[in-house]
């Protein structure tokens, strides 16, 4: 297995971070693995990862919705999951399960072990990829005999922008 790509940039966006930059590369995305895959990225599709994408929060199935039918769509709760599940399968979107919610998958391209940051304060969810801490764990699980089928790490806590003090 080749080693994972080491980020560079901080995980969590800091001043002048261009959101809009964020939305516009993971849908594109989306559209090249979609295409690549013989996969339909439809427009709800779409629409949903573009909501997931919307903030670096993480975002619960019913708040989509609700953005949904603000968006004049006559949506219903198993259309959003439908479509979550299709992001989901295809490694677009991360689902955390301690605030049962969702979030853009950083690096779609490839299965890897989810590993994230979560601030306390702001919300904001951070994927990181740690190839030592996939690699420690998935050692622990074989040691004791355990085959792990989910391999997300949630670690919470304060992210810098929310350990500084604020200014005044």
């Amino acid at each position: 297995m080749a080693a994972l790509k080491r980020r560079r940039t901080p995980p969590f966006p800091g001043r002048g971070h261009d959101h809009a930059r964020c939305v516009d590369v993971a849908l594109g995305e989306a559209t090249r693995l979609c295409a690549r895959d013989g996969q339909r990225l439809t427009p709800l599709r779409r629409r949903v990862l573009e909501l997931v994408w919307g903030s670096h929060q993480p975002v619960g199935a019913y708040a989509i919705l609700d953005r949904l039918k603000q968006d004049g769509r006559a949506a219903a709760p198993p259309t959003v999951y439908r479509a979550l599940d299709f992001l989901l399968a295809r490694g677009l979107i991360h689902r955390i399960a301690s605030l049962n919610a969702f979030v853009g998958c950083a690096r779609p391209d490839g299965s890897h072990p989810a590993q994230f940051l979560i601030c306390r304060r702001c919300g904001t969810a951070a994927e990181i990829d740690d190839p030592r801490l996939a690699a420690a764990i998935g050692r622990s699980a074989t040691e004791s005999g355990f085959a792990v089928d989910a391999p997300i790490v949630e670690l919470r806590g304060l992210c810098a922008g929310c350990r500084r003090p604020a200014a005044g």
